[in-house]
């Protein structure tokens, strides 16, 4: 049987900021199954902020998106037809064959995933069950080596990383858990939903040091950063002696022209024997297991909350990008492409 499959691919290497300009949306046709092949009609599509850094073409972690061709991400969605038995009809899986609405594949390219909790759709898979939820895992206590006791800053904490790290470092037993959001209203999310004990508006006229100084007078020991710039330079600034950092983005400087310069306070990593360790989440795999077994019954338990902002249709998924990036969502942001 054949489909057709609405695909968005990526056209132009945006110079600074995205624009619509620099992506189209095609569509293309499947044939009939090939032995060792599932077809799967998507429900939820991820945007997320490292696909800003695989539109240019520049040595990365993972190689960028090719021009002309359909990009790809985390998806979710349901297994329509089939010709493998492990992947019978009706089987929720997750892949990386992400902005389209219909995938048809190796079944090796799709994992076998339970029904979501209730009350949850698939989508919670892309986030605080998913791949969000497991770099804030890994970042915040395997990279940041965080311990009951600590005093913790989080930058960009209102992101889908930022909600799941502020949680997960509470319920590990952080003394002080403090984040950054760019606009009153999370930072309210911050401190009313998500359990953080202060916050502050980085967009704020008072600079993000004098901020971070006044939510933590007695310092601090981990930052986890999804931001970079003048938020790492306000950590170095109140790291307590063998403070520890987690680099996990710097969207500060996606969409820069030029070079951003580093912190004038370097020094302070040698005076205070800091250590700043950049990661990505593709090489923690091996801890899946555990965080699936912690992060599930937290959520089961009613210990974690999650947000996501909901983009409607395939063909909206670069309004739903773009968005992303002007911090226009709260938590997770995806697209769902089924009904």
């Amino acid at each position: 049987m054949t489909a057709t499959s609405t695909q968005i691919q990526l056209v132009n290497r945006p110079v600074g900021w995205p624009t619509a300009d620099d992506f189209r949306t095609v569509t293309v046709e499947y044939g009939d199954l090939a032995p060792g092949q599932v077809r799967v009609v998507n429900e939820f599509v991820s945007v997320d902020p490292y696909m800003r850094g695989r539109m240019i073409d520049t040595r990365s972690y993972i190689p960028p998106f090719a021009l002309d061709a359909t990009m790809t991400g985390g998806a979710v969605g349901r297994v329509v037809e089939t010709t493998v038995d492990e992947l019978p009809v009706g089987t929720l899986v997750s892949h990386q064959y992400g902005w389209r609405d219909v995938v048809q594949e190796d079944a090796d390219g799709f994992r076998a995933l339970p029904e979501p909790p209730a009350n949850a759709a698939s989508s919670v898979y892309l986030g605080v069950l998913g791949m969000t939820g497991l770099t804030a895992y890994v970042g915040l206590l395997t990279i940041a080596r965080m311990q009951p006791g600590d005093t913790v800053f989080i930058s960009g904490a209102a992101g889908a990383v930022g909600t799941a790290a502020g949680q997960i470092a509470q319920l590990k037993g952080a003394k002080r858990v403090i984040g950054s959001a760019g606009t009153p209203e999370k930072v309210a999310l911050l401190t009313e939903r998500y359990g953080y004990d202060a916050a502050f508006d980085y967009k704020d006229d008072r600079s993000i040091r004098e901020q971070l100084r006044d939510a933590a007078p007695d310092g601090i020991d981990v930052y986890f950063d999804n931001v970079g710039g003048e938020h790492l330079e306000a950590a170095l600034d109140s790291f307590n002696d063998g403070g520890r950092a987690a680099l996990c983005g710097a969207i500060a400087q996606y969409n820069s022209t030029t070079r951003t310069p580093g912190p004038s306070n370097m020094a302070n990593i040698i005076t205070r024997g800091l250590t700043l360790t950049g990661f990505t989440i593709g090489h923690y795999f091996d801890q899946a297991p555990a965080f699936r077994g912690e992060m599930g019954q937290w959520f089961a338990d009613g210990k974690v909350v999650h947000d996501e902002t909901v983009v409607d249709g395939i063909e909206n998924s670069v309004d739903a990008f773009l968005g992303l990036m002007r911090g226009e969502n709260v938590g997770k942001m995806v697209v769902r492409t089924g009904s």
